[in-house]
Protein backbone atom coordinates (compact mmCIF):
# COMPACT_ATOMS: atom_id res chain seq x y z
CA UNK A 1 0.00 0.00 0.00
CA UNK A 2 1.70 3.12 -1.14
CA UNK A 3 -0.94 5.69 -0.21
CA UNK A 4 -4.04 5.31 1.91
CA UNK A 5 -7.07 7.30 0.88
CA UNK A 6 -10.32 7.89 2.65
CA UNK A 7 -11.89 4.68 3.94
CA UNK A 8 -15.38 5.60 2.78
CA UNK A 9 -14.39 7.21 -0.52
CA UNK A 10 -11.59 7.59 -3.00
CA UNK A 11 -10.71 5.73 -6.15
CA UNK A 12 -8.15 2.91 -6.11
CA UNK A 13 -5.25 3.08 -8.59
CA UNK A 14 -2.76 0.26 -9.08
CA UNK A 15 0.76 0.82 -10.39
CA UNK A 16 2.55 -2.25 -11.72
CA UNK A 17 6.30 -1.59 -11.87
CA UNK A 18 8.22 -3.98 -14.12
CA UNK A 19 11.52 -3.03 -12.43
CA UNK A 20 13.10 -2.07 -15.77
CA UNK A 21 12.03 1.59 -15.91
CA UNK A 22 8.58 0.77 -17.30
CA UNK A 23 5.23 0.46 -15.58
CA UNK A 24 1.49 0.16 -16.09
CA UNK A 25 -1.20 2.13 -14.34
CA UNK A 26 -4.58 0.54 -13.77
CA UNK A 27 -7.50 2.84 -13.02
CA UNK A 28 -11.04 2.07 -11.89
CA UNK A 29 -13.08 0.83 -14.85
CA UNK A 30 -16.24 2.72 -15.79
CA UNK A 31 -19.51 1.38 -14.38
CA UNK A 32 -20.42 0.11 -17.85
CA UNK A 33 -17.58 -2.43 -17.56
CA UNK A 34 -19.23 -4.28 -14.69
CA UNK A 35 -21.01 -7.50 -15.63
CA UNK A 36 -23.92 -8.59 -13.41
CA UNK A 37 -23.48 -12.22 -14.43
CA UNK A 38 -20.02 -12.36 -12.83
CA UNK A 39 -19.98 -9.81 -10.00
CA UNK A 40 -16.64 -8.64 -8.64
CA UNK A 41 -15.95 -5.92 -6.14
CA UNK A 42 -13.61 -3.89 -8.35
CA UNK A 43 -12.75 -3.90 -12.03
CA UNK A 44 -9.74 -2.07 -13.45
CA UNK A 45 -8.63 -0.82 -16.84
CA UNK A 46 -5.04 -0.17 -17.98
CA UNK A 47 -4.31 3.38 -19.07
CA UNK A 48 -2.29 2.09 -22.04
CA UNK A 49 -2.06 -1.18 -23.98
CA UNK A 50 1.68 -1.47 -23.27
CA UNK A 51 3.88 -0.58 -20.33
CA UNK A 52 5.19 2.99 -20.48
CA UNK A 53 8.04 4.91 -18.87
CA UNK A 54 7.66 4.76 -15.11
CA UNK A 55 8.01 8.56 -14.91
CA UNK A 56 4.87 8.95 -17.06
CA UNK A 57 2.95 6.73 -14.63
CA UNK A 58 4.22 8.77 -11.67
CA UNK A 59 3.08 11.98 -13.35
CA UNK A 60 -0.39 10.52 -13.94
CA UNK A 61 -0.58 9.37 -10.31
CA UNK A 62 0.33 12.88 -9.11
CA UNK A 63 -2.39 14.32 -11.37
CA UNK A 64 -4.98 11.87 -10.02
CA UNK A 65 -4.08 12.72 -6.40
CA UNK A 66 -4.46 16.45 -7.12
CA UNK A 67 -7.91 15.72 -8.58
CA UNK A 68 -8.94 13.26 -5.84
CA UNK A 69 -7.02 13.70 -2.56
CA UNK A 70 -8.92 10.66 -1.19
CA UNK A 71 -7.38 8.32 -3.80
CA UNK A 72 -5.70 5.07 -2.81
CA UNK A 73 -2.47 4.00 -4.54
CA UNK A 74 -1.35 0.38 -4.55
CA UNK A 75 2.03 -0.47 -6.05
CA UNK A 76 3.03 -3.91 -7.25
CA UNK A 77 6.55 -4.82 -8.37
CA UNK A 78 6.75 -7.81 -10.69
CA UNK A 79 9.24 -8.33 -13.53
CA UNK A 80 6.80 -10.69 -15.26
CA UNK A 81 3.99 -8.11 -15.21
CA UNK A 82 1.58 -10.17 -13.08
CA UNK A 83 -1.11 -8.14 -11.32
CA UNK A 84 -4.01 -10.55 -10.54
CA UNK A 85 -6.56 -7.75 -11.07
CA UNK A 86 -10.00 -8.20 -12.59
CA UNK A 87 -9.81 -6.23 -15.84
CA UNK A 88 -12.64 -4.67 -17.82
CA UNK A 89 -13.46 -6.49 -21.03
CA UNK A 90 -12.28 -4.54 -24.05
Amino acid sequence: MRRRGAEEAGAVFVKLALLDGRAWLFTPAPQSAYDDSHPVERVFAPTSPEAVAEQAVEERIAKEIRFDPDAWIVEIEDKAGRHFLDLAKS
